[in-house]
């Protein structure tokens, strides 16, 4: 694990990581892994890297003035609280592959690593705990998200996951994107994803963890032994209470667990 790994937080957390025993696993073929799959946008990075980008891509004359105004309506209506956060972060998608054509693969990654100096602070306390144990017990750590993975895997590395699953987009002859996305049905269904990364690596479901924060994320967790849905929205959270999911939400410097019979006020 990279030095992202090492963990800075508090007397307890530092007592929290003490308590739990370094662990050597040694696999053969016939074994199976236990994993654990996480989103990430919003789940452990507290922004998204897509979003990022995009306005990294903007402030460097590289995307057009307009590509920040195709989103801007969706996101007041989410900031604002009359909107959906998917709606956002759709239009954001929209844009972004609209504006990518020509760009240079030389220059998107200078954006890239511009967003990844500061990304790497910008992660949830709750997550990098639940990563840190799971893989002291040796499990298979898989992330999946919509943001380009050019700029998700060197982040996901960092805290060490396994495999990185992101939007891949194609480049032509001379190093530019031609603004096609490649094996876009793959990354739309996270279900999938998990499916197969399961039958590729021999993993097991057996006490498997997922964890997801909106209702795309429903169809990964139902597959798991142990579904967490951390700061979910509203139709997450509505749909975790009535399986009896685990929910969790971090606020400011506190990180709380939803009992079942907690009341939703709106």
């Amino acid at each position: 694990m990279g030095s992202l790994g090492t963990h800075r937080g508090c007397a307890r957390c530092a007592r929290f990581f003490a308590s739990v025993a370094p662990t050597r696993v040694c696999y053969n073929a016939a074994m199976k892994r236990q994993f654990a799959a996480f989103d990430i946008d919003g789940t452990v990075f507290r922004s998204s890297l897509l979003v990022e980008l995009a306005e990294e891509l903007a402030a460097r004359g590289l995307f057009p003035p307009e590509a920040r105004g195709r989103y801007q309506r969706e996101f007041h209506a989410w900031f604002s609280r009359k909107g959906s956060y998917e709606a956002y972060i759709q239009a954001v998608v929209a844009s972004f592959v609209h504006h990518l054509k020509g760009i240079h693969y030389r220059d998107f990654m200078a954006a890239a690593e511009e967003v990844l100096a500061r990304a790497r602070f910008q992660t949830y306390r709750y997550p990098r705990i639940l990563m840190k144990e799971l893989k002291r017990k040796g499990y298979y750590l898989v992330a999946i998200s919509d943001s380009p993975k050019a700029v998700l895997e060197p982040f996901c590395k960092e805290w060490g996951f396994d495999k990185v699953y992101g939007r891949m987009y194609e480049l032509g002859p001379t190093n530019r994107f031609t603004g096609a996305l490649i094996d876009e049905h793959l990354i739309s269904n996270k279900a999938n994803i998990v499916t197969r990364v399961v039958e590729k690596e021999n993993l097991t479901y057996a006490k498997s963890y997922a964890m997801g924060d909106t209702e795309r994320d429903i169809p990964m967790l139902e597959l798991v032994d142990h579904p967490l849905c951390f700061n979910p929205n509203r139709t997450l959270c509505q749909y975790a209470r009535i399986q009896g999911w685990k929910i969790v939400v971090e606020r400011k410097d506190v990180v709380y667990e939803l009992a079942s019979d907690t009341r939703l006020i709106a």
